[in-house]
């Protein structure tokens, strides 16, 4: 699904983007425990920090999922 919001999260994340989405009870958000690389930084508070509330939402819910397991080592 190529749209807006997707192109953006996967320009960020091609930067060096670390945020992950947190989607809790339908209410999507991210999060940032390590450090953007600058360019990732600055590409977040102008290109997307500065977006509406739901748009901001929408590229969130292209980023890695903060539960998503895809990249956990299988279980034996």
């Amino acid at each position: 699904m190529e749209n807006a919001s997707k192109s953006l999260a996967d320009e960020y994340r091609a930067l060096g983007g670390r945020r992950v989405a947190v989607i809790d009870d339908n209410v999507g958000s991210s999060r940032n425990w390590d450090d953007d690389t600058p360019k990732a930084a600055a590409f977040w508070n102008e290109r997307i920090a500065t977006l509406s509330e739901r748009e901001r939402r929408d590229v969130e819910t292209f980023l890695p999922s903060l539960n998503d397991e895809s990249d956990e080592p299988a279980s034996n």
